[in-house]
């Protein structure tokens, strides 16, 4: 009987997502390497864009929707899209990743002020491009991220990543060596990079484009 590929996703995955690896026959492990906690902030003024680069930035600020609706949003990701127009928000761009966000700010809004809100554990890319451009801006974190990481004792053949602070999480505790990493982004590609060469970025950066990666290389390979 022909051994199965056990994939290890370093996030717990809904069950429809987790079904499209089993229905592919792979073995799946599911575990949460990083916890997300809110932190307490307040909004004293708000700038002319609003900028989101996930998911859980959109969830930690809603409570404060009503004063946010009218100021238009740049975000990263699709699935960042969708949270904020389903709350009623008008997004006027949404892209791949902070590189292509920065494009677009120099672009389109060198004249604008931005409020950026994140968490605790971001990369600098996008402050550090408002400061050396002399954007007025304000950074506000919305929430803390947490290492929670797990000892995998189970041999695996592919690994999904979503974030450099799973990778992070899942490198305490577990080597990388022969496994194909599958990632949801080029930054989380970059924190791989530390570790293997064996990397496979998302065409969008969404959960569901990671498992579309990791069934469409294995049904090749």
């Amino acid at each position: 009987m022909e051994e199965k590929i056990g994939i290890l996703s370093t996030k717990k995955l809904a069950s429809n997502q987790k079904q499209y690896l089993l229905n592919a026959g792979f073995l799946v492990i599911a575990e949460d390497f990083i916890n997300i906690k809110p932190i307490t902030f307040e909004i004293e003024s708000l700038n002319d864009i609003l900028i989101f680069t996930s998911q859980n930035a959109v969830q930690n600020v809603l409570q404060y929707k009503n004063d946010l609706i009218d100021k238009p949003v740049i975000c990263v990701g699709e699935k960042t899209k969708q949270t904020l127009e389903n709350n009623g928000f008008q997004v006027l761009h949404s892209v791949s990743d902070a590189i292509q966000l920065i494009q677009v700010i120099e672009k389109e809004f060198m004249d604008k002020s931005v409020t950026f809100f994140c968490g605790n554990s971001r990369l600098n890319t996008i402050p550090e491009f408002l400061s050396k451009k002399n954007i007025k801006h304000k950074i506000i974190e919305v929430y803390e991220t947490i290492e929670t990481p797990i000892k995998i004792r189970t041999k695996m053949n592919g690994l999904l990543f979503f974030s450099p602070s799973g990778v992070s999480s899942f490198t305490k505790e577990n080597t990388i060596t022969d496994e194909m990493c599958f990632c949801i982004g080029t930054t989380t590609a970059k924190a791989v990079e530390k570790y293997s060469k064996n990397i496979i970025v998302a065409n969008q950066p969404s959960v569901e484009n990671v498992i579309i990666q990791c069934i469409n290389y294995y049904k090749v390979n």
